[in-house]
């Protein structure tokens, strides 16, 4: 595991009855079964050299209206889902004493927090990583980075800057599954994977989750009756190991295949 990139600050002051707790960003892999509730191993944190202090939560669903022309009243909003959860905070990082570059390290890796891991790319599923955001008791949800902004206000003489505020927006990775029509379902979410030559099922599931033996579950969501039969160009969907599992991903995958 890395180290903590942020900076060390004092615990509780004088007369403070408790040790302080500080806030973290820890940091993993992507999952690699495709999973939405564990993440892969831990890569590391990013901890916060002075508590945030303030949080901002956001929660919003999504709405339809169906228009009716021959209705002079709009018609009801229809619930779709909720979106995903997001939580904005501020990292206040300060050097000034030290002169050293900690604040440059501490900003740099939260913008590697917005990149795909070397793992992920390596098996060319670009992901960034995987975040939960702690403090104390206080634990966030599974996230990614989807923004970070970075603002240097303080610089030594030659340059270097040794005072920040960072900006730092999560986007939760699961959230809930959207409603669908009853009929159709959904597969949330899938990857497609175009079949290059010399490919097997077998080989597709070990890259996708590890694991050769699922190339079964992997036909049967697609209807490939003869697994040998695939041919350079085919496309083939992904669900995750959670969809694998339902009896009914095989037709709703078809319904996906042929809405796309």
């Amino acid at each position: 595991m890395t180290a903590p990139v942020g900076l060390d600050a004092a615990a509780g002051g004088p007369g403070s009855g408790s040790k302080l707790e500080h806030a973290y960003l820890l940091l993993f892999e992507p999952s690699k079964d495709g999973s939405l509730a564990k993440p892969g191993p831990e890569l590391g944190r990013i901890a916060f050299q002075f508590n945030p202090t303030e949080l901002s939560m956001q929660k919003a669903a999504s709405w339809t209206r169906p228009t009716n022309p021959g209705n002079r009243r709009s018609s009801p909003p229809q619930f779709q889902g909720p979106e995903p959860s997001r939580l904005s905070l501020e990292m206040f990082l300060d050097a000034s004493q030290e002169h050293d570059d900690a604040v440059v390290k501490a900003a740099d890796k939260l913008f590697a927090s917005c990149v795909p891991t070397s793992a992920s790319h390596d098996q060319h599923k670009d992901s960034p990583p995987w975040v939960l955001f702690r403090w104390g008791s206080l634990t966030g949800f599974l996230a990614y980075v989807s923004s970070v902004d970075v603002r240097y206000t303080l610089f030594t003489s030659g340059g270097l800057p040794i005072r920040a505020v960072c900006t730092v927006t999560l986007e939760e990775i699961a959230g809930e599954a959207p409603r669908q029509n009853p009929t159709s379902g959904g597969l949330v979410p899938h990857r497609e994977h175009v079949v290059v030559h010399g490919e097997t099922l077998a080989g597709i599931a070990y890259g996708e989750y590890g694991d050769p033996a699922l190339w079964r579950a992997v036909a049967r969501a697609n209807r490939i009756d003869d697994p040998f039969r695939l041919r350079p160009g085919d496309r083939v969907l992904l669900p995750s190991v959670e969809d694998l599992r339902d009896p009914a991903v095989g037709r709703r995958a078809q319904e996906v295949r042929r809405a796309g």
